[in-house]
């Protein structure tokens, strides 16, 4: 999977620089009529997040039952545009296809805490679309196509059911799935042959029936447990997706260009006449709220090819609120250089700790710690290089890093299933600190950042980055835990993720802007992913690791211009 967003991202970026390369200066030509009709190829990237729910003739699920898969994604289109004459409509028809990389999982049919439930598992490999798309084309000379689209989506991905610890039934359904998609967008031309798109996609892709594994039911201590027979489930799916892609016309010149205001052009970016790029410093802050989700699967062997069946699951939801700073300097050379850095506090969230231990007695056990304290702390920095850059937009690609850190504190703890495993039976009050979890990401960046001018004043910009390389490394504390020597168990994995970013911003003054804005993170440890459990020495325990952060934020910042 990195092998192949790898490529299709270094087929946009070098499809970029060819052109880059001999660029002429964007004000030296007059506007030409010109119109979005032709036939176009291009590739993007992104990501997406996607549900799986597994039903359960049993009946309703105590806990879990929906698969989150979050996934980084690229691939290809190829489309056709025709403009309607002498008019701002276009209509469309374009295909897609993008290799993707989700791998979630979740408790499901735990109807009951007597019965050993059994780990879902959701990878995802491949994403596909055919479908139509009615725009029309705003501004002064119709360079910013808005557009909604819809028609099929396609989906091939691997389902997993276990059956919990010790139990080593499992059922396996390698699942192609058609459905429909819709979805909006922008798309801005950037030069004759060039546009680049931002787009936001919902796909609805059915439903399907999957066999469950056989698993035991606990009766009561005399009787023991008792085998339960094989069934079936029904899967049902959806996905949320966003991409940044680049486009280029068929026969179209690469190397023609617009003069830079026949648009709108950035406030107080250089004046029609002064040729010459000029650099520019911005700098501001924000204010982000946002909500998390970490969940850790241990599992009953130190195999890392089989990180199904489980002994144990830690899922921790919050929400946090944090500030930050951050800054973009874009040089004369088309360089660039932006990041960010800030940190904040959790203010509310919860735990279920769940555990499957049927020699112990306990089929299934789920207890809830409420409330979730502590604090995030995280920071990025991206060099990268402008290919298209005017007074209306700047594009480019980038590399980077990111340091994420999360400090979480349980209190408390209560029955939610599983009552006679005794696990929280009496009730431990919610002043009390059970359960810490100390958390550090590192990743590289590899990504597309576009800035667009919609309308005097108001600026769209969107980053989406694949992290093709992620390192987690974390330490668990179960401090009420008298049964062990050691309550740290120390924790490691590698893996991948994806960052996106949206950010709507207007120019009060030249100089000052505030605005709105959107992110997404996820990134994931399946590789390599061990934990020292209560000190033990290795062979360790698998522990793949996953988490998510995402919400909006407020910002305002300043800009200086005019740097040569």
């Amino acid at each position: 999977m990195p092998s192949r967003l790898s490529a299709a991202v270094g087929l946009l970026l070098s499809a970029g620089t060819a052109v880059a390369a001999d660029m002429p200066d964007l004000r030296s030509l007059p506007p030409a009529p010109w119109s979005w009709s032709g036939l176009y190829f291009g590739a993007h990237i992104g990501g997406g997040l996607g549900a799986t729910s597994f039903s359960d003739a049993a009946g309703a699920a105590i806990y879990g039952g929906e698969v989150r898969t979050p996934a980084g994604l690229a691939g290809l289109q190829l489309g056709y545009n025709w403009q309607m004459p002498n008019t701002r409509w276009v209509v469309s028809v374009e295909a897609d296809v993008a290799a993707t990389n989700g791998n979630g999982t979740n408790t499901c049919l735990a109807s009951s805490g007597a019965f050993i439930s059994a780990n879902c598992r959701v990878r995802q490999d491949a994403l596909a679309s055919l479908t139509g798309r009615v725009g029309f084309a705003a501004g002064p000379v119709g360079h910013t196509l808005f557009y909604a689209k819809g028609g099929a989506a396609f989906l091939a991905e691997r389902l997993d059911i276990a059956a919990n610890n010790p139990l080593i039934s499992s059922a396996v359904l390698n699942n192609d799935k058609v459905g429909w998609t819709v979805g909006a967008g922008i798309e801005q031309a950037l030069a004759p042959a060039w546009s680049v798109k931002m787009e936001y996609g919902y796909a609805g892709l059915g439903s399907s029936t999957m066999a469950t594994p056989a698993s035991f039911r606990f009766v009561d201590p005399v009787v023991g447990y008792v085998p339960t027979a094989p069934g079936s489930t029904h899967v049902s799916q959806n996905a949320h997706l966003v991409r940044v892609g680049l486009n280029m016309k068929f026969g179209g010149d690469a190397y023609a260009r617009w003069d830079g205001l026949d648009d709108y052009h950035l406030r107080g970016s250089q004046q029609a006449g002064d040729s010459t790029l000029r650099g520019e410093i911005e700098i501001g802050g924000r204010v982000w709220y946002s909500s998390g989700r970490f969940q850790k699967d241990l599992g009953n062997t130190a195999n890392q090819g089989s990180q199904n069946v489980l002994i144990s699951r830690l899922t921790y939801q919050s929400t946090a609120a944090s500030g930050e700073v951050f800054g973009r300097v874009d040089g004369t050379s088309n360089l660039f250089l932006k990041g960010f850095a800030g940190g904040g506090s959790l203010f509310s969230g919860k735990m279920n700790d769940e555990d499957w231990i049927a020699d112990d007695g306990i089929p299934y056990s789920n207890t809830l710690s409420n409330p979730i304290k502590s604090s995030i702390g995280y920071a990025t920095v991206d060099v990268g290089y402008a290919l298209w850059r005017g007074d209306g937009f700047k594009v480019g690609g980038f590399v980077g890093y990111n340091y994420y850190q999360e400090n979480k504190s349980a209190y408390g703890c209560i029955q939610q299933a599983g009552a006679a495993a005794l696990v929280c039976v009496p009730s431990i009050p919610n002043a009390t600190l059970g359960i810490t979890e100390d958390d550090k990401w590192h990743s590289v960046r590899l990504g597309i950042n576009g800035v667009v001018t919609l309308a005097p004043g108001l600026k769209l910009t969107a980053d989406a980055a694949y992290l093709p390389y992620v390192s987690f490394s974390g330490v668990d504390n179960h401090l009420l835990r008298t049964d062990v020597a050691n309550t740290k168990s120390t924790e490691s994995g590698t893996g991948q993720g994806v960052q996106l970013e949206a950010i709507l911003a207007y120019a009060v003054t030249p100089a000052f802007s505030v605005g709105a804005g959107g992110r997404y993170w996820a990134m994931w440890a399946t590789a390599a992913a061990n934990t020292n459990i209560f000190g033990s020495s290795c062979p360790c325990q698998t522990l793949p690791a996953r988490t998510e952060r995402y919400g909006g934020f407020l910002e305002a910042s300043y800009k200086f211009n005019g740097l040569k």
